[in-house]
């Protein structure tokens, strides 16, 4: 059969998109969608609905992770597998990680309504706790899935309000009885918005990134000495917030002070007691670094961590650092890169063989399997907040490409 007029439908996909959006609807037109909340149950259940109206092979495993499969006419072939997050930030964009997830799901109904048989089964994911952002680290579920992180390691997580990870996917009726086990997969293609401005800028449709950026996030906890305001002269305080305000400077210069070639974010901080008129005696704030080099980020960690303990010294606090997590850079497969932009290119989309800055699946996928990511630009470049935004006639693109690169990894023998 000749696929190269096939296209996904884009406004099926907007629908589904914006159906998605309604579950955790912020004012201000974007999503808060925590991992194993309430709103991440409701969307789940709309998930598994449409998985079951297409009649896939659907498994939860015990980290929650979802999948639909497909079979293909040659079930001892490893499958393809597409699919990404539909958790979000705290109030975050529509598109980070759902369009993923309901781009590989367009590429099914496309397959199904037009009784296209493949080869190989083609499976869609859904991945638990991508973001992190309610239970650290990031990218939880398909890191237990491929073995880089411990199952039970990863239930012991606690948010903010000291809620397991695992007591939580058990009350959201999402713990799975399949083992989060990793099985051959023959390709893995993660579709998602770029983040970033530069598919906008250079006004291209596809992006095709070369990999993903090491990412190492440590936590620091400060501890001083409280006091009442007033009575407490300047000289000799023990102030915490002093303290880490100093340290959290320090992180912002670490790239220039470095030559460049990455990022360096303080995104989180906790003070106590948090009060007016108390000296704050403990800071928790959190360090994000992000490199194509690994020993470049590390070199800036060990420069910045002796920064941290003068600070602390000098100013009377103790200070406590906990890595919480490193992921080393994530090169893709080149042919499954090139492969992808060859298909824009024969689609009539302008494209970009670029890189990732954010944490992605793909990142613990490159792991087991030859895998490449599609991108789309994000508007602004803006992303984890709500005015996140894509045009649809790009989602669609995206998708498109998608569903030829399905195609062709799945008739591949």
């Amino acid at each position: 059969m000749d696929f190269k007029g096939l296209r996904v439908n884009g406004k099926r996909l907007q629908d589904s998109v914006e159906e998605m959006a309604e579950i955790g609807a912020t004012p201000n037109g974007g999503m808060q969608r925590l991992a194993l909340s309430e709103e991440d149950k409701r969307a789940r259940d709309l998930f598994v609905r449409w998985l079951k109206a297409l009649n896939l092979e659907i498994i939860i495993d015990d980290m929650g992770n979802i999948f639909g499969n497909r079979p293909g006419r040659a079930p001892g072939l490893s499958p393809i597998m597409s699919g990404s997050h539909m958790d979000s930030q705290p109030k975050g964009g529509r598109f980070d990680g759902v369009l993923g997830v309901m781009g590989a799901l367009e590429v099914l109904r496309t397959l199904c309504e037009h009784d296209i048989e493949t080869e190989r089964s083609v499976t869609i994911v859904n991945w638990t706790n991508e973001e992190g952002s309610r239970f650290a680290p990031a990218m939880v579920g398909s890191g237990v899935w491929t073995g880089a992180l411990d199952r039970d390691w990863a239930y012991d997580r606690t948010d903010i309000n000291g809620r397991r990870f695992e007591d939580e996917l058990i009350r959201i009726s999402y713990q799975g009885s399949a083992p989060a086990r990793k099985w051959p997969v023959h390709v893995y293609y993660e579709y998602h918005i770029e983040q970033g401005p530069i598919l906008e800028s250079q006004g291209k449709t596809i992006g095709a990134p070369k990999g993903i950026l090491c990412l190492h996030w440590y936590d620091v906890y400060v501890e001083g000495e409280a006091n009442q305001v007033g009575p407490t002269p300047m000289a000799g305080r023990h102030d915490a917030l002093c303290a880490s305000a100093e340290m959290i400077l320090k992180v912002n210069e670490l790239p220039q002070r470095m030559g460049g070639n990455m990022v360096a974010t303080v995104g989180e901080i906790q003070n106590y007691p948090n009060s007016r008129n108390i000296i704050p005696d403990k800071v928790h704030f959190t360090v994000d670094i992000r490199s194509w080099d690994d020993g470049h980020a590390r070199k800036a960690w060990d420069m910045v961590r002796s920064d941290f303990e003068e600070i602390a010294a000098r100013r009377g606090c103790s200070i406590k650092i906990e890595e919480t997590w490193r992921v080393e850079h994530s090169p893709f497969d080149v042919k499954l890169v090139q492969r992808i932009l060859e298909i824009a290119e024969e689609l009539g989309y302008e494209s970009l063989h670029t890189v990732s800055g954010a944490g992605h699946d793909a990142s613990y996928m490159s792991r087991v399997c030859p895998t490449a990511m599609i991108f789309v630009p994000s508007i602004g470049g803006r992303s984890h907040v709500e005015v996140e935004d894509t045009a649809w006639e790009d989602c669609e693109a995206g998708a498109n490409v998608l569903l030829h690169a399905v195609l062709q990894s799945a008739n591949e023998e």
